[in-house]
């Protein structure tokens, strides 16, 4: 889903942002394509880095590439990458909604309504669907597959015995810290977006109503997205405590403090920015889609 950025009159009546069922059907889709073309493999490639903080980008494209050729780059797409794809907009779509309107009615600010709204709407997404998404394409990225017992095994199979094992809690994993990604990505994103936009459209007062050009608008939204990646740190703790590998000295009850812990002991400071690049590349990549082509997709059933 792609942030609006539209500055928000302050003098304008109090109504809440109608949310139309074609436009939550336009994200979905527009999500499942982004996910089934280049998202994925970006994803798989980030995960396959920040769980294995000694590979350079070229090894565990190796990596990733010894596991099934191309397929290995689709590794938990089906069912988790398109039931996240599928469902994660609208959640965000109603959060946002909600919390900006309630929000605005306690007599905040368009922009801190925005901007709370969407932090807001990231936790939604986490608690709701992406918390057991996430965790079991990591599974699929990290669980040994060469030989020996589980290598045979489908992904329904492995998520049926975590949840026969560990329940609800097994099965969202890391949750906490997908919630944490998302609340601050989402803030971020739409801060950074909107400065993007000032800084393109120029100074003085005729540049400050001036409508973007497509381009425009994706340049805004891709820079808004790629500085949000500042949070990676949060993501490889994420991975690591959804990741399958089995290491010497690993701790077995991964909490977010032990898996920060365990990555500055073995991998420093750097350890925590390993898969930056791939989801810098992830984040360009889902505005190209979710801006240029969603706003045409929109237009042509407006």
């Amino acid at each position: 889903m792609a942030i609006d950025t539209t500055p928000v009159d302050p003098n304008a009546p109090l109504k809440k942002k109608t949310i139309k069922p074609i436009n939550i059907l336009i994200g979905a889709g527009l999500n499942i394509f982004e996910i089934t073309t280049l998202g994925q493999p970006f994803e798989v490639i980030k995960t396959q880095m920040a769980a294995n903080r000694g590979q350079s980008m070229a090894q565990s494209i190796a990596t990733v590439w010894s596991r099934g050729g191309v397929l290995g780059f689709y590794q938990g797409l089906i069912p988790w990458g398109w039931i996240e794809a599928a469902t994660k907009g609208g959640v965000l779509m109603f959060a946002v909604s909600e919390i900006e309107y309630r929000l605005r009615a306690f007599g905040a600010s368009g922009p801190v309504a925005g901007i709370v709204g969407g932090m807001g709407g990231g936790i939604c997404q986490a608690y709701t669907t992406m918390g057991f998404c996430t965790f079991m394409k990591t599974v699929e990225v990290t669980r040994h597959k060469v030989h020996g017992e589980g290598a045979n095994k489908s992904t329904m199979q492995v998520a049926r015995e975590i949840f026969a094992k560990e329940g609800i809690k097994g099965i969202n994993k890391g949750v906490n810290a997908v919630a944490l990604r998302q609340m601050t990505n989402w803030g971020s994103r739409f801060g950074l977006s909107r400065i993007a936009e000032d800084v393109i459209r120029g100074k003085g007062e005729a540049n400050k109503k001036r409508k973007l050009s497509d381009w425009e608008k994706i340049a805004a939204s891709s820079i808004g997205g790629a500085l949000s990646c500042w949070n990676q740190p949060i993501e490889v703790i994420r991975i690591e405590m959804q990741s399958q590998l089995k290491l010497a000295g690993r701790p077995e009850k991964m909490t977010m403090a032990a898996a920060a812990s365990y990555i500055y002991k073995n991998n420093g400071l750097l350890g925590f920015y390993r898969g930056v690049t791939p989801r810098i590349g992830l984040s360009v990549y889902l505005t190209v889609c979710m801006v240029a082509i969603g706003d045409k997709v929109k237009a042509h059933f407006a």
